[in-house]
């Protein structure tokens, strides 16, 4: 019924706000990309456009495709791949265990298949609201049912969670957690398992941060940063050093000081900082709008959609991009502990770029039948 009730609904054009939107960041985040990385991939590999080359023929290339496919094929086909999606994600998560993961800095989170490294947690990010909205949007009792609903429920979210805690990404882990407890009270789940989900989940956390001490460490340096400031507290100083230099108007594109030898990560987790320094407030603000816009939109469009399953894809979309811009520009501010996440459409990560702008093009999608 709910499927014959949306294709007899008049389609419309695509959201051209969101359609902008996705325009607009991932060409801002090449452009910014290819200033905060120049002398990176100079030093490095002695080409001043390596991550920017590597960025488009990884990562917007296969997002183009990605937002194109997003965009043309009817979103409720999804429903009926979302289990098996899933699936696949899980097992690309297991893969980065075995001899195909690629390791670095201590981290396991990266699949290399001959020349594509990919990182399968930012594949898991979408697959997983995918399957939630067809699981929750399907049968209604599963969310108030504790056997058929809550109990199924928090199993899956922590095996994948598990998964995510084994590499270590924390910080996916918590965004993932985060965005299915929002997709969970969006289907109308009982207060009292959101309540249970929420203590839980913060019991889980404190407990794998005390005993794991590089992450007891950061919260510590959030704490305290001046009490190490040569090691734990140097990155977040010099990203507020950074973006404190850049006053109203910054210092000029291209101009940055602290990407040369002073900020870690120019061109990943402190891109903002670097955006901060050459673009100033203003620049900072401007960008901080185009995610406002993009994200209000699809919350607004999620309050309004006449089908649950769209409904939900909309309801977690929305809440994984809020979130990873929280983070990232929460923790590089100081607002938060400093952790390891990309700015959406703006870090370099061809997979976070091509998972984002696939998103986006499922989103238009949806606004077609709104």
């Amino acid at each position: 019924m709910i499927r014959l009730g949306i294709k007899s609904r008049k389609k419309r054009g695509a959201d051209y706000i969101i359609v902008s939107c996705v325009i607009i960041l991932t060409a801002f985040g090449l452009v910014m990309l290819s200033s905060a990385s120049s002398n990176l991939g100079q030093a490095k590999f002695g080409d001043s456009y390596y991550y920017l080359k590597h960025q488009i023929f990884y990562g917007l290339s296969f997002g183009i495709l990605g937002f194109f496919i997003g965009s043309r094929i009817y979103y409720r086909r999804y429903e009926k791949f979302a289990f098996a999606f899933l699936i696949i994600s899980l097992i690309l998560l297991g893969l980065v265990f075995t001899p195909l993961g690629f390791k670095t800095k201590g981290a396991a989170r990266w699949l290399s298949l001959g020349p594509v490294t990919f990182q399968p947690s930012e594949i898991a990010k979408m697959a997983f609201v995918l399957y939630l909205a067809a699981w929750l949007g399907r049968r209604p009792e599963r969310q108030v049912d504790l056997f058929k609903g809550f109990l199924p429920f928090l199993l899956v979210l922590g095996v994948l969670s598990g998964l995510l805690l084994r590499q270590p990404a924390t910080s996916a882990a918590a965004i993932i957690i985060l965005t299915a407890l929002v997709v969970y009270f969006a289907s109308g789940a009982r207060w009292k398992y959101i309540f249970w989900l929420i203590l839980l989940v913060a019991l889980a956390f404190l407990v794998v941060t005390y005993f794991t001490p590089y992450r007891w460490d950061r919260i510590v340096n959030f704490i305290q940063p001046e009490s190490d400031i040569g090691k734990g507290g140097y990155h977040l100083n010099q990203a507020l050093n950074a973006i404190g230099s850049g006053g109203l108007w910054g210092v000029g594109y291209g101009q940055s000081i602290a990407k040369l030898k002073y900020l870690p990560e120019p061109v990943g987790d402190s891109i903002f900082a670097i955006i901060a320094e050459e673009l100033g407030f203003v620049g900072a603000i401007a960008l901080l709008l185009a995610f406002f816009s993009f994200i209000m939109r699809v919350f607004l469009m999620a309050r309004k959609y006449p089908d649950k399953f769209g409904q939900l894809i909309l309801a977690g979309f929305g809440t994984l991009l809020a979130l990873q811009v929280a983070i990232n520009i929460g923790s590089i501010s100081g607002l938060i502990p400093l952790t390891g996440v990309p700015l959406p459409f703006i870090s370099y990560g061809g997979t976070a770029l091509a998972v984002f702008m696939t998103m986006g093009g499922i989103v238009v999608n949806i606004s077609k039948y709104a």
